[in-house]
C-alpha cells in the first residue's frame, strides 16, 4: 500500500479536513455578521485564508457550506439530548422535560452566532434549505413524540396521536429561539427554558 500523499510534510487528508475547518468557521462568523446573502464566496475565502479554488475543493456552492453548517447545529444538539435520555434516570415526565430543554438549550445557545445560522439566516434561502428543516423538524418532533407517549402510559397524559403537538411544539421552539436570538439581552435563556417546559407540559397533558 503507497504512503499517504503530503504537502509540506503535512498528510492530504489532515489539509483538507483544516481547510474544511477553516471555511466551516468563516461561514459562521460571516453568515451571522455580514449575513449570509450579503456574504460573497470571495469574503469566506479571505476569512479562511485560501485562494477560490481551495474554496471549491471543499464545497460546490456557498449554500453547500450553509446546508452543512445547519446539519451540523442540529446534529450537535440532537447529539446531547439523544445521550441525556440515555442516561436519564427519572420516570417523571415533568422533571425529563425540565433536563431535556435545558440540554437543548445550553446546546444551541452557547454560542448564539449557531442560533442566528439556523433560526435567522437559513430561512427561506432556498428549496434545498427548507428541504433539511421540515427533515429536522421530523426527527425532533419523533423525539417530542417519544416522550409524549412515554407521559401517556405513566397516566401523566392523555392517550392520544401526538403528531401535530409535537411539530407545534417544534415550530414554537423556533419561534422563542429567533426571538431570543434577535433580543438576547431582554430575554435570558431561562425565561425561554421557562416558556419552552410550560408549552410542552400545556400541549401534552390537555384533554381532547
Amino acid at each position: 500500500m503507497s504512503a499517504e500523499r503530503s504537502y509540506g510534510g503535512v498528510p492530504l487528508t489532515q489539509r483538507r479536513e483544516d481547510r474544511r475547518a477553516r471555511l466551516l468557521a468563516a461561514g459562521v462568523e460571516l453568515f451571522t455578521s455580514t449575513g449570509y446573502q450579503q456574504t460573497k464566496i470571495t469574503d469566506l475565502c479571505a476569512a479562511a485564508g485560501m485562494s477560490n479554488r481551495g474554496f471549491y475543493q471543499e464545497f460546490d456552492t456557498k449554500e453547500a457550506l450553509l446546508l452543512e453548517l445547519y446539519v451540523r447545529t442540529n446534529q450537535l444538539a440532537f447529539d446531547h439530548v439523544s445521550q441525556t435520555l440515555t442516561t436519564l434516570e427519572t420516570s417523571d415526565p415533568a422533571g425529563r422535560i425540565d433536563v431535556l430543554i435545558d440540554v437543548y438549550l445550553a446546546a444551541v445557545t452557547s454560542d448564539p452566532r449557531l442560533a442566528r445560522l439556523n433560526y435567522v439566516e437559513a430561512v427561506g434561502v432556498s428549496p434545498a434549505v427548507e428541504a433539511l428543516h421540515v427533515e429536522w423538524v421530523g426527527r425532533w418532533s419523533e423525539l417530542i413524540e417519544g416522550e409524549a407517549d412515554r407521559a401517556a402510559e405513566a397516566g401523566f397524559a392523555p392517550r392520544r396521536d401526538f403528531r401535530l403537538t409535537a411539530i407545534m411544539i417544534v415550530g414554537a421552539i423556533t419561534g422563542l429561539l429567533r426571538e431570543w436570538q434577535n433580543h438576547a439581552a431582554r430575554y435570558p435563556t431561562t425565561e425561554i427554558a421557562a416558556e419552552a417546559k410550560a408549552l410542552i407540559l400545556a400541549s401534552i397533558t390537555r384533554r381532547v
